[in-house]
C-alpha cells in the first residue's frame, strides 16, 4: 500500500455529533452546530478559538463567520463550501479542509453539517432543488425517491440484480443501529415482516428502504497529523479524496448510458489510483445510503462486487462486526443512526478506526466512506488508523 502524502499528512483529531428525532433539536439550527464543534475541540483538546477554518456540503446555511463570535474565534482564515444539495459532496468536503492545510491557508479547519427542520426546512426541498428541471418536473418526478426508484428498477430488471441484496444491506444497518445506544433504532430490531410490507414511498422502495431524517449536526476538526498527535486521540488520516462526475452523467439529464450506476465509477477509479490501495485493501466502509439500492449500486461501483456475483457478496453474514467479510455502516448508518445528511457516516469513520465504535471491526485499519450515490457530482474518501 502506497497512502497518497498530500492527504495522509492531515488528520481528524476530534468529533462532535448532535442528532435528535426531526422537529424536536432543543436549541436552533445554529446553536447546535456550535455545541457540535465545540465537542470536537474537548474531543481533541482544542481550544475552539484557534479553529482557522471551515468547509460544509449540501447547501448548508451555517456561514462560518455567524460562527465566529459564539466559538470566540480569533481569526477566520478559509471557508468553503463544496456545490450542490445533495451529500454527494460529503467527502469532497474532507478534501477541500486537507488542501487548505496542506497549502498553509489554515491550521485547523472544521468540516460540518447541520440541519434543524426548523429553520431549514425539510431536507428533500433542498436536495430536490439541484435535482430537477422542467423535464424531470413535467414528468411527475418531484422527490428524490423517485428519481432514484427508476435507477432502481434499471438494476433489478435489466441487470438482473436479485432485490434480496437491498433487504440484506437495510438488514445489516439495523443490526449495527440496534447495537449501538446513540442510534435512533436502538434496541430495536429490523422486523422483517415489517420491512417487506412496508408502506410504499416510490416502487421498488418501501419505508425501510429508505432513509431517515434527523435534526443535529456534526463536526469534525482537522488538523496536520503531527499535530494531532499531540492532541487528546488517537490521529486519523485522511489517506485520499475524490470527486466529481463523468461526462453525460446526472439527473438533469437523467438518460444516462450506464443508468444503474451511483456515478462512483469515474471517482473510485481516482481514489484507488491516487491512494494505491484497492477494494480488498478496505477492511470496513461507511456507506451513505439515501436509499437501499443505491447503496448497492455504491458497493459496485467502487469495485466490491458485480452485476454477477452481487448476491454472493452482499450478504447479511458478511456485512456485519464483528466477524464479517466487509462490514458496512458499523453505527447503524443513514437508515438506523439517523441522518443528518450523512455526516454521521464520517463521525464514524473516524470511530471504527479509534476502536470507538459501537460495533467494533477487530484490527480496523482502512475505511472507505463514501458520499451521497446518484448525485450531479459524487465523492468518496479513504481513512487510516495512524499506525499503517
Amino acid at each position: 500500500m502506497n497512502p497518497n502524502e498530500f492527504c495522509g499528512s492531515v488528520s481528524v483529531a476530534g468529533l462532535g455529533l448532535r442528532q435528535y428525532k426531526r422537529g424536536s433539536a432543543p436549541m436552533p439550527e445554529q446553536a447546535v452546530l456550535v455545541r457540535a464543534i465545540v465537542d470536537a475541540c474537548e474531543d481533541a483538546g482544542f481550544d475552539p478559538a484557534d479553529v482557522d477554518g471551515f468547509v460544509a456540503y449540501g447547501d448548508d446555511n451555517n456561514e462560518p463567520v455567524r460562527l465566529m463570535s459564539d466559538l470566540g474565534t480569533r481569526e477566520l482564515c478559509f471557508n468553503s463550501q463544496v456545490w450542490g444539495g445533495g451529500g454527494g459532496g460529503i467527502a469532497a468536503a474532507f478534501g477541500i479542509a486537507a488542501a487548505a492545510i496542506a497549502t498553509g491557508q489554515a491550521s485547523a479547519v472544521v468540516v460540518f453539517r447541520a440541519l434543524v427542520q426548523d429553520n431549514s426546512g425539510r431536507l428533500s426541498a433542498a436536495v430536490m432543488r439541484h435535482h430537477l428541471n422542467a423535464h424531470c418536473i413535467s414528468a411527475g418526478l418531484m422527490a428524490p425517491a423517485q428519481l432514484c426508484a427508476l435507477r432502481a428498477q434499471r438494476m433489478f430488471e435489466h441487470h438482473k440484480v436479485p432485490k434480496s441484496v437491498a433487504e440484506e444491506l437495510v438488514r445489516a444497518s439495523y443490526y449495527h443501529g440496534s447495537r449501538n445506544p446513540e442510534a435512533m433504532a436502538s434496541g430495536k430490531d429490523l422486523d422483517l415482516d415489517v420491512y417487506r410490507h412496508g408502506r410504499w414511498i416510490a416502487e421498488p422502495f418501501r419505508l425501510f428502504d429508505c432513509s431517515r431524517e434527523n435534526d443535529g449536526a456534526g463536526a469534525l476538526l482537522l488538523v496536520s497529523t503531527e499535530r494531532a498527535r499531540d492532541l487528546r486521540k488517537k490521529p486519523v488520516r485522511l489517506l485520499g479524496v475524490a470527486n466529481g462526475t463523468a461526462k453525460g452523467w446526472g439527473d438533469l439529464l437523467d438518460n444516462d448510458d450506464d443508468y444503474a450506476s451511483a456515478g462512483f465509477k469515474p471517482v473510485a477509479r481516482r481514489l484507488w489510483q491516487q491512494t494505491g490501495l484497492t477494494p480488498a485493501d478496505v477492511d470496513v466502509i461507511q456507506l451513505y445510503e439515501n436509499f437501499s439500492a443505491q447503496g448497492v449500486m455504491s458497493l459496485i461501483d467502487h469495485g466490491f462486487c458485480t452485476y454477477e456475483n452481487v448476491a454472493e457478496e452482499i450478504r447479511f453474514e458478511n456485512l456485519i462486526a464483528p466477524t464479517g467479510k466487509l462490514p458496512v455502516n458499523t453505527s447503524g448508518g443513514n437508515f438506523a443512526h439517523g441522518f443528518v445528511h450523512g455526516i454521521g457516516t464520517a463521525i464514524e469513520s473516524v470511530r471504527v478506526l479509534r476502536g470507538e465504535s459501537a460495533n467494533p471491526v477487530p484490527d480496523a485499519k482502512i475505511c472507505l466512506m463514501t458520499g451521497g450515490p446518484g448525485a450531479p457530482t459524487v465523492s468518496s474518501a479513504v481513512f487510516g488508523a495512524d499506525n499503517l
